[in-house]
């Protein structure tokens, strides 16, 4: 389950159920899909495109320095393949070795300095996704309440909400209206052309991949 599935079932769970309470009168009852809200939104696919473009920054970045260490690698093989010859003589393979010894440093922490920085920068990225979900989501609650008190609904359940045994908790109501349909009309209706449904846009945000993340060899 990703960072922003695990987000989700624990907020919407707790953001828009609440017990309702018998009453003699009729109560007046909505349903919303939540997930659908928020995967369907325009402004969802825009911050997974950012989150794309970070994520694509970080690999780039990581490259980069593998690159530099896997050339450090070369160089060490060849430094060893010459220590090992046995027609140079002993003082220059000890000058080789002391060399070897270098850049064999040089590669250690190059490579550690290359894991805290993708430490850091997947860490920062992840907070940044919460972020932008915690304030997509809030701007979708504010707007299924405005509805709700527009139409004088008593309550509007997420019929996404799932338990914590992952059992949906709205199994069933009587006379319930589903303004899912009307609120996502409501939500693209300032949505760009150019944000108009695509099947990557469409995808929901997803934790960042982890760039590359191998030691050298020697």
């Amino acid at each position: 389950m990703t960072l922003f599935r695990r987000f989700f079932s624990v907020a919407l769970a707790a953001s828009l159920l609440t017990t309702a309470i018998a009453q003699d009168a009729k109560l007046k009852i909505a349903t919303v899909d939540m997930q659908e809200l928020f995967k369907q939104y325009y402004r969802t696919a825009e911050a997974q495109k950012q989150i794309n473009v970070e994520r694509a920054r970080i690999q780039k970045d990581n490259n980069e320095r593998l690159a530099r260490i896997r050339e450090l690698e070369t160089n060490l093989g060849n430094l060893k393949k010459q220590i090992e010859d046995p027609a140079i003589n002993d003082s220059k393979k000890q000058e080789l070795f002391k060399d070897w010894q270098m850049q064999q440093q040089e590669g250690i922490a190059l490579d550690r300095e290359r894991r805290e920085f993708l430490q850091r920068r997947n860490q920062a990225l992840n907070e940044k996704m919460v972020q932008r979900m915690k304030g997509i989501l809030e701007e979708i609650r504010k707007l299924v309440e405005e509805q709700a008190k527009t139409d004088d609904y008593d309550y509007v359940f997420d019929k996404s909400g799932l338990s914590t045994s992952q059992v949906p908790i709205l199994l069933y109501t009587k006379d319930a209206t589903d303004v899912t349909a009307g609120l996502l009309k409501d939500l693209n209706k300032d949505a760009p052309a150019e944000s108009e449904t695509s099947e990557e846009e469409e995808a929901p945000m997803e934790d960042p991949a982890p760039a590359e993340d191998s030691a050298p060899t020697e």
